[in-house]
């Protein structure tokens, strides 16, 4: 099925949830951030939320630095 990740249109098997997504895409999911369609996913609620086709995920990470 089709997501859009990061804005970009990306093909993910179904019935994901956002863990396995996450997994998928970093390689240390630790400090990420998830919304889907605009509402913030608690990292404990990852592994109960499954994907839709047509979803919008933003993955966001924390980076440190000056």
């Amino acid at each position: 099925m089709d997501v859009t990740v990061n804005g970009e249109l990306t093909q993910v098997p179904n019935g994901i949830d956002v863990a396995d997504l996450v997994r998928r895409r970093l390689p240390d999911p630790r400090s990420v951030a998830v919304a889907v369609n605009g509402a913030v996913v608690r990292t404990g609620d990852w592994e109960r939320t499954q994907l839709s086709s047509g979803d919008a995920v933003e993955i966001v990470t924390a980076r440190q630095g000056g």
